[in-house]
């Protein structure tokens, strides 16, 4: 399954910062946040996980994130 979701992720050190948080939380492919999208879009393939669990775990961390339609 693949996740893209839309976030409020600015900088490259918090791009870092989640990307390494949620590879140790998640069992997951590839994670990758793309700062020159308005939408701050993070894409993350393989996930053996509920959508839901990855907004929650991101919220958490302190960013605003959801499903991006």
């Amino acid at each position: 399954m693949i996740g893209i979701f839309k976030t409020n992720i600015a900088t490259l050190e918090d791009r870092q910062n989640i990307i390494h948080a949620i590879r140790n939380r998640f069992e997951v492919g590839q994670c990758h946040v793309d700062l020159e999208d308005c939408d701050k879009v993070l894409r993350i393939t393989e996930m053996k996980v509920e959508e839901n669990a990855v907004i929650n775990f991101v919220q958490q961390q302190g960013f605003d994130c959801e499903i991006l339609d």
